[in-house]
């Protein structure tokens, strides 16, 4: 499948993903110590929904444009709201956008993108953060060059197109050898689920490289027969999650499920491997 970000702005998995990213970082600045976030397939940082890749598959509408703000929801997702409606009603931030909004002055962002004109615009939408750098390269290829961060705390989000038919194996591979060079950090390796199999054998392969701590969060909003040919599940593996991370993306996935399934079948779920 092609899973080039500008297609897909918005939709049920960026929500998914985007929010346990903004649950991490929140947790990492409960501390005063600095953290690095590293974004190995970042994307051009700023997305218009109105115009353009996002406005041929209009996939926002099964996303951040069906969620709506709720009394006592958990404080990722309302922060995540609150960022996405801070870019403007047209547009959405992608999660290097997310990150850099919640850095403090002693943390700092690497936001990798080896296309030249998605590395381009992800320059300008990042322009205003001083903390954040643009790396034109392959996130692959350039990840284990930058662990462990000096900061020694943060958190490294994995998220490529799944291109290749191999991709699922070549995901597994860098985060087991990131893995490797900074055990200690926080991981968030994204999955399309349009095989449980697939989905399957990417979770055994993680476990099986010696990594124990890990957390699957996924994702089903039960739109296969609406999109045939579409994704209608997603999946997250987060490595290292944080304390009381499983119990907030809990309450998250009950919310998510509710307000973006397209019939009673939508599910969730999440478990330790």
């Amino acid at each position: 499948m092609n899973y080039r970000h500008a297609y897909h702005a918005g939709n049920f998995a960026d929500v998914l993903k985007h929010i346990a990213l903004v649950a991490i970082l929140l947790h990492l600045r409960k501390k005063d110590a600095p953290f690095a976030v590293i974004d190995t397939h970042a994307g051009r940082g700023l997305y218009n929904l109105a115009e353009g890749e996002a406005a041929k598959t209009g996939e926002a509408g099964d996303g951040i444009l069906k969620l709506k703000a709720e009394p006592q929801t958990p404080a990722a997702y309302s922060t995540y709201l609150d960022l996405a409606h801070e870019v403007g009603k047209d547009f959405y931030p992608g999660s290097p956008l997310i990150a850099a909004r919640l850095l403090r002055l002693q943390d700092r962002l690497v936001a990798i993108e080896k296309h030249e004109d998605e590395c381009s615009a992800l320059t300008e939408a990042l322009r205003p953060s001083r903390k954040a750098r643009v790396v034109c390269a392959d996130g692959y290829e350039r990840l284990n060059t930058l662990l462990p961060p000096p900061e020694r705390r943060g958190v490294v989000l994995i998220d490529p197109p799944y291109e290749a038919p191999d991709e699922f194996q070549k995901a597994a591979h860098a985060l087991a050898n990131a893995h490797r060079r900074f055990a200690t950090g926080i991981y968030l390796l994204w999955y399309p689920i349009k095989s449980a199999a697939d989905a399957d054998a990417l979770c055994g392969e993680v476990k099986a490289n010696g990594i124990s701590r890990a957390l699957r969060i996924e994702l089903d909003i039960a739109a296969a027969k609406e999109r045939p040919d579409g994704l209608h599940a997603t999946g997250l593996l987060v490595i290292n999650p944080p304390y009381q991370f499983d119990t907030d993306m809990d309450a998250v996935l009950k919310l998510l499920a509710a307000q973006l399934g397209r019939n009673a079948s939508a599910s969730a779920r999440l478990q330790a491997l």
